[in-house]
C-alpha cells in the first residue's frame, strides 16, 4: 500500500512531532465505500480512498473481506496517530447489503453504541453514528453508485466487534449510549493536541483578536457554539475563539490582555459547571451537571421530587425538556446565569466584565447573565 495521505499530518509539542491519525466516522466511510464497491462491481480491492470533511484525502488499506452474493463486509483499522485514544488499532467494519427500494440505511451493529436517552446528537433508539460521519458514509455509498451506473436499495451496518468493552473506558454509558462506542469524527483526522499546546493556541487566538482590533472578546467552547452564533446575524463564527473546557485560562487570559469585557456562547452542558465555579468543564475534571441543576431548582423552589428526578437524568437537555415541562425551566435558568455571573467575575477579581449566553440544542436561548445583551450589541460595532 501506498501514502495514507497524512504522512506529513502533525503537531508540535515542543520539540517532538505528534502524528495526526483518522477518525472512526472515517475508518467507516472507507469501509462502506469499499464494500459498496465490491458489493457492486464483484471486484475485490485492497485500498480506498476518501476526502475527509477537512479536505485531506486518505488512502486506507482493506482488512478482512467477506463477500456473499447479496452483501460485502470489510474493515479498516483506526489509526488515531499519538493521540490518546481508546479506539487506536480497532478494526471498524462495514456490511453493505442489498435492500428492495432505492434507500440507503445506516445502521450499527455489534459494538456500535445506541441511544436510550434524549438531548444527544441522535435521536433515541437510533444508533450512535454522528452526524458528519453518518453523511460520510453516505455520500461515499451514494458516489458509488452513481460511478457505477447502480442505483437501488442498499443496508450499511457499521461494527467494532471491541466496541462495547472498549466502551467502558468512555463515558457512553454514562450519557446513555449502550452496548459500544461512538462512531464520531467532524473533520475526519485525529489531531493530537497536549492540554499545554492547547491552552497555548488558545492564548494565540487571542491575541490575534487584540491584534484585529477587538475589544469584545467572543468565546465558544466547542461546535455546538458556534453553530448557535448563526442565531445573531451580525456575529460570525471566525470571530470568536474556541476555548474548549479551559474556560478559567480564558477569563485569565482575556483579563491580562485587557479586552473590555468577554463573552461566552455555550451549551449549558458546559457551563452549568461554571455555575458551581468549575473552570475546567471537562468530563475528567468534574461531572456535577445533575448536582448543579438540582440544586438550582432548588433554589427555584422546585419539589423534592422534581428535584430527585433531575439527580437521575443522562444529559441537560434531558434535564431542560423536564424543566420546561413542570413550569420552572425559566426560574432555574436564572438561578444557574446568576451563579455562572458570579464565579466568572470572582475567578478574575471583576478586572474585566464577563459575560454568558446559555443555550441547548432542543430549546435554543436559556438565558443570559445580566450584561450579556449589551455585549452582544456592542459586538455590532465590529
Amino acid at each position: 500500500m501506498g501514502k495514507m495521505g497524512i504522512e506529513d499530518s502533525y503537531v508540535m509539542k515542543g520539540n517532538r512531532k505528534l502524528r495526526c491519525g483518522y477518525t472512526t466516522g472515517s475508518c467507516a466511510a472507507g469501509a462502506a465505500r469499499a464494500a459498496a464497491f465490491m458489493l457492486l462491481s464483484g471486484k475485490e480491492i485492497r485500498e480506498v480512498q476518501i476526502r475527509t470533511p477537512k479536505g485531506i484525502l486518505l488512502n486506507l488499506e482493506i482488512l478482512e473481506i467477506h463477500r456473499e452474493d447479496t452483501s460485502v463486509s470489510c474493515a479498516i483499522r483506526k489509526d488515531a496517530g499519538d493521540d490518546p485514544d481508546v479506539t487506536d488499532q480497532a478494526l471498524i467494519y462495514a456490511s453493505v447489503e442489498r435492500i428492495p427500494g432505492n434507500k440507503i440505511i445506516i445502521d450499527g451493529g455489534t459494538g456500535v453504541g445506541r441511544v436510550t436517552k434524549p438531548g444527544l446528537d441522535q435521536p433515541v433508539g437510533e444508533a450512535a453514528i454522528n452526524r458528519v460521519p453518518r453523511a460520510m458514509i453516505l455520500e461515499n455509498v451514494q458516489e458509488i453508485q452513481k460511478q457505477l451506473d447502480e442505483p437501488g436499495g442498499l443496508q450499511v451496518t457499521i461494527s467494532v466487534p471491541q466496541g462495547e468493552e472498549l466502551a467502558k473506558h468512555t463515558f457512553n454509558p454514562r450519557l446513555g449510549i449502550e452496548g459500544g462506542i461512538s462512531i464520531l469524527g467532524t473533520s475526519g483526522i485525529v489531531v493530537p493536541m497536549s492540554e499545554e499546546a492547547l491552552i497555548a493556541t488558545i492564548r494565540v487566538e487571542m491575541e490575534m483578536r487584540k491584534a484585529q482590533g477587538d475589544k469584545i472578546l467572543l468565546a465558544t467552547p466547542g461546535n455546538y457554539g458556534q453553530d448557535f452564533l448563526k442565531t445573531y446575524p451580525w456575529i460570525t463564527a471566525e470571530h470568536s475563539v474556541k476555548c474548549s473546557n479551559y474556560v478559567g485560562k480564558t477569563l485569565e487570559f482575556a483579563a491580562e490582555l485587557e479586552f473590555e469585557g468577554l463573552l461566552f456562547v455555550a451549551h449549558i452542558g458546559k457551563f452549568v459547571k461554571v455555575s458551581g465555579g468549575i473552570m475546567n468543564t471537562h468530563s475528567h475534571e468534574a461531572d456535577c451537571r445533575a448536582e448543579l441543576l438540582a440544586s438550582a431548582a432548588v433554589r427555584a423552589g422546585a419539589s423534592l421530587d422534581l428535584v430527585r428526578r433531575l439527580l437521575e437524568i443522562g444529559t441537560t437537555e434531558e434535564a431542560v425538556e423536564l424543566l420546561k415541562a413542570e413550569g420552572i425551566l425559566k426560574e432555574v435558568i436564572f438561578q444557574i446565569t446568576s451563579r455562572i455571573s458570579f464565579y466568572m467575575n470572582h475567578h478574575i477579581e471583576g478586572k474585566i466584565p464577563t459575560e454568558a449566553v446559555i443555550f441547548s440544542s432542543n430549546e435554543g436561548l436559556l438565558g443570559m447573565t445580566n450584561g450579556a445583551a449589551a455585549m452582544l450589541e456592542r459586538l455590532k460595532e465590529r
